[in-house]
């Protein structure tokens, strides 16, 4: 795994609000996140539907079928999958996310398997951090790309710098992808970076960097594994968002964020953390 960052890299991600690493695994290592992933996301078959929700407790409108032509999406995986959680906790992704961000230690806040079958709708613009039960100028997501992720087939894009003038106000995802910037009509002059990668690579996006994905115009499939990352010591703001109903209950504004059975610390400089060797 490449995880050994430049200055200069570190630099770029902070002022432009993401960075792409190209060959960020191994041919070895890809085969085993594919392997993983796929085994994952088809242990969850039939028990949620294309949102992540369970299937019994889920609305059907327009939206929402909308959203279901966007992509495949199973949540945590982590949780009940033995190999997604030593992918997940693997240290030195926390070492790395943590050198990009600039603090001392990062927690995972959730996975999520996205992907792109034939024919795919676009992903709107939005912002990930906006929609978390935490608010962080430093949360930060990784997407890897586990099928060649090209303009064809439903690559992301990036507004390079955008990230430095988001708030926290969100749009949500719908069926029209420019509804972000009816909040940010500033950022509707900027041009948009396409981040093509070929399999194996990954891309780093700040929590607030708004981004989107194309359609996926082609009859393959584009898979990609993401995670987005909470940094220790962040705390509760009052939006559920993927936390479990009683957790969620039990927390007031302002809470600690700190149960490592949901959201587990991966790497910190002085503190133990799930994945540290003996």
């Amino acid at each position: 795994m490449n995880t050994k960052l430049t200055q200069e890299q570190i630099e770029f991600y902070q002022e432009n609000g993401y960075i792409i690493i190209e060959d960020f695994l191994t041919p070895d290592e890809l085969q085993t996140w594919r392997r993983n992933v796929d085994d994952a996301v088809a242990q969850r078959e039939g028990r949620v539907t294309a949102d992540g929700m369970l299937a019994s407790e889920r609305i059907v409108d327009e939206e929402s079928a909308y959203f279901d032509k966007v992509f495949v999406h199973r949540q945590n995986l982590w949780i009940d999958h033995a190999g997604m959680r030593e992918l997940m906790w693997d240290p030195r992704l926390g070492k790395m996310i943590s050198d990009l961000t600039g603090v001392d230690g990062m927690r995972i806040w959730h996975d999520q398997a996205l992907i792109k079958q034939p024919w795919a709708n676009p992903t709107g613009w939005h912002l990930d951090n906006a929609s978390w039960s935490y608010s962080s100028r430093d949360a930060i997501t990784i997407w890897v790309a586990l099928d060649d992720a090209t303009r064809e087939n439903g690559c992301l894009y990036f507004l390079p710098g955008a990230h430095k003038t988001a708030s926290f106000e969100h749009a949500g995802i719908g069926s029209n992808i420019s509804d972000l910037f009816e909040l940010y009509p500033q950022w509707a002059e900027l041009q948009s970076v396409a981040a093509s990668m070929k399999a194996g690579s990954c891309s780093f996006h700040n929590g607030l960097m708004p981004h989107g994905a194309g359609a996926n115009m082609t009859p393959g499939t584009r898979r990609a594994m993401t995670c987005g990352y909470m940094p220790d010591g962040s705390t509760f703001n009052g939006k559920q968002s993927a936390l479990p109903q009683a957790y969620f209950e039990s927390l007031e504004i302002g809470d600690v964020l700190d149960n490592d059975a949901i959201n587990p610390l991966i790497w910190h400089e002085t503190k133990a953390y799930v994945g540290a060797k003996d």
